[in-house]
């Protein structure tokens, strides 16, 4: 263990300042035990003044673009946390390995399994851990679906429904040079890692359907909506949709003798669910401090964070077979 790890609390530096950043990281930031903000990345000189003033954030642990490398020989620093636009993962975190620091990568990990596969080889030379943004991992309501799958109280699992959507949205996400791909990059990999973490395997084939675009000026250049299917092992299905244009937040694993469900599924808060036997009572907590504190304490404790690259890149390569079924109109099986 090196001595950085000994550090009461280890210091996290934000690359991006975005809404994501400035509505639920910094605030989460706020409230974690075993981690802080310790410096910022922004190509804004007015965002750098504004944050230095909320969070305290001294010029020295302040970096644009151009020189964030240099976060190497800053020993406040211990984590760099990429929040940037889906395109610019990649090229970020393999700057970042660089420097000898850990990295959190926001979902979805890259655009490409082989921009993973990069991703992961530079971590892994230079000795570094990469977690990937995956908040729910941490939360009481979804860690209950995966006891549920795992243990199987009502038997076997035999079906998953699982929607995620939003009503509105613009900016990167809807150029397809920047994002990937509409609402299935953004809100659909949580459908998809819903239905691998309840059923703890991993789907062998897709089949996709593009939804009607009622909005065709806006969503021209990615897709509006789609619905998915997934086929796991033991003849488990899934049945998946996405969208920008309708709020949905929903999981749903039926088995043999009974049901669990969370409706909302993957908000920020207020989470609720239920099974045949009634409510699941848990309290809220704030996901993403407990996500960014999990990795605080791994790199601490000396064990591997339970959402590492090799998770992103599998959603990667299925978001891929998703679109690959979408746009062939043929079942794809997956590797």
């Amino acid at each position: 263990m090196d001595n950085r790890n000994k550090k009461e609390k280890l210091g996290i530096a934000l690359v991006g300042l975005g809404s994501y950043s400035e509505g639920q990281l910094a605030p989460a930031l706020q409230q974690t035990a075993h981690c802080y903000l310790a410096g910022i990345v922004t190509g804004s000189e007015e965002k750098a003044k504004k944050w230095q003033v909320q969070y305290n954030i001294p010029e020295t642990n302040t970096y644009n673009y151009q020189n964030f490398e240099d976060i190497a020989h800053n020993s406040d620093i211990d984590i760099i946390y990429i929040v940037l636009p889906n395109s610019m993962h990649a090229e970020y975190v393999i700057r970042a390995a660089t420097t000898g620091k850990h990295i959190i990568c926001e979902k979805p990990m890259a655009l490409s399994v082989e921009d993973c596969n990069r991703m992961i080889d530079a971590c892994n030379k230079a000795g570094v851990q990469l977690s990937i943004g995956y908040r729910l991992h941490f939360e009481p309501f979804n860690a209950e679906m995966m006891r549920i799958g795992k243990e199987q109280p009502f038997g076997p699992l035999k079906k998953i429904k699982s929607d995620h959507g939003m009503a509105d949205t613009d900016g990167w996400r809807i150029e397809k040079a920047l994002s990937g791909g509409g609402p299935l990059q953004d809100l659909g990999i949580y459908c998809i890692q819903a239905c691998r973490y309840t059923t703890g395997t991993e789907p062998i084939a897709v089949t996709a359907q593009e939804g009607a675009k009622t909005k065709p000026e806006k969503f021209k250049d990615v897709e509006e909506s789609m619905t998915w299917q997934m086929e796991f092992p033991g003849g488990i299905t899934a049945e998946c949709s996405t969208t920008y244009v309708k709020r949905m937040s929903y999981l749903r694993a039926e088995a043999e003798r009974g049901f669990a469900e969370l409706d909302p599924a993957f908000d920020y808060n207020g989470l609720q669910g239920k099974t045949g036997d009634g409510p699941m009572q848990f309290a809220d907590i704030n996901q993403q401090a407990a996500q960014m504190d999990d990795f605080a304490l791994a790199l601490k404790e000396g064990r591997p964070t339970p959402v590492p690259g090799e998770m992103g890149r599998q959603d990667v390569a299925i978001i891929q077979a998703i679109y690959k079924a979408m746009e062939t109109g043929q079942r794809v099986e997956l590797k």
